[in-house]
């Protein structure tokens, strides 16, 4: 094809994806059902993970509950089965109102794995249990993560390789384990839940940062692959909230006077917002959207023009204040241990 045309044909191209992005911002897309299908999420044992598993639960997914803390896992899937008896109670009644597709609630089960996805081969293990035991997972929610919560020069060499392999090292891993099948049969979802801290960095937590823009950069290349593999069967979205309200960064704060118009995000409503994305095939959400608007000023502005940004938000030293608390608590326990 001459060049001119093809690049009048890219052309319209972009401006019509510019308009079927406009469109769905008026016209709310129609979201698919997961009933039935294997859902896995990692790091379900608490905050954002255990409220992926509860909106899976509700629209009928089986799940696999992965956590390295198998008490915290089996709450989740207490609270999980809680809903499976909750539908099939309804089941009588929503089949009398004509619904073609209803599921048997009686199948649906969750399972529990003890899982430390931080270790490849307890990530692979696992996996071929996974299989044998329930079945080829068709959504994987990849969500566990930590954080050190030290300043660079401060945090022991073994917390920033357990903050890589957690954050994002076990994305390669858990991938690899289930793209396979999804690719044999042309069907799946693969769901990276990064942060906004993968988009555009602060000080102070250099090791969680680097890792979140290491799971945003793989997740990105994941996706360009599958479509030049031409796998468009196989869905990804990347989930990057601003930060979220479960503990995890206790204590960081913005600029007080800014707080009230950017405050920390509810966990029901990030994971609501991320669900939304999920069954609509969206390939990425961002929360609040606010957070569009600073990843695109990011990339435009002068870095000085940033760093003046960053101070008059607060949000250039926000992390230091939760790496007092952190480093506090820790002292605590070192002096109550009597180390």
């Amino acid at each position: 094809m001459n060049i001119l045309l093809e690049l009048f044909v890219v052309t319209f191209r972009v401006l019509w994806a510019f308009v079927l992005a406009a469109a769905k911002w008026l016209v709310r897309p129609k979201e698919k059902s997961v009933a039935g299908q294997v859902c896995l999420i990692t790091g379900a044992g608490s905050g954002l993970g255990r409220l992926f598993a509860l909106e899976f639960a509700r629209r009928r997914a089986l799940l696999v509950l992965w956590d390295i803390n198998t008490q915290s896992n089996e709450e989740t899937a207490g609270m999980v089965r809680h809903i499976y008896r909750e539908l099939a109670e309804a089941a009588p009644k929503v089949a009398g109102d004509g619904e073609k597709d209803a599921l048997p609630h009686c199948s649906l089960q969750v399972y529990t794995y003890t899982c430390d996805v931080g270790k490849r081969e307890n990530v692979y293990t696992t996996a071929e249990r996974v299989r044998k035991e329930v079945g080829e997972v068709s959504v994987l929610v990849n969500n566990a993560g930590v954080v050190s919560g030290h300043h660079l020069l401060e945090c022991p060499d073994e917390l920033i390789e357990r903050t890589m392999m957690v954050n994002c090292h076990a994305h390669f891993w858990t991938t690899k384990a289930f793209l396979p099948k999804m690719l044999e049969m042309n069907h799946g979802h693969i769901v990276t839940v990064a942060s906004s801290l993968g988009l555009f960095s602060t000080a102070g937590v250099e090791d969680y940062c680097a890792s979140k823009f290491g799971a945003v950069g793989f997740h990105e290349s994941l996706s360009h692959e599958l479509k030049a593999a031409e796998k468009d069967g196989i869905k990804t979205t990347l989930v990057c909230p601003y930060l979220v309200d479960t503990g995890m960064f206790r204590g960081c704060r913005i600029r007080k006077e800014i707080e009230p118009f950017l405050p920390p995000l509810k966990p029901e409503y990030c994971v609501k917002q991320a669900m939304r994305a999920i069954l609509t095939d969206q390939p990425m959400i961002c929360t609040p959207r606010l957070m569009y608007m600073v990843t695109f000023m990011k990339s435009i502005l002068p870095f000085e023009a940033v760093v003046c940004m960053y101070r008059f938000l607060g949000a250039d030293k926000c992390m230091y204040p939760f790496i007092a608390q952190r480093k506090q608590a820790t002292n605590n326990n070192e002096a109550k241990n009597g180390i």
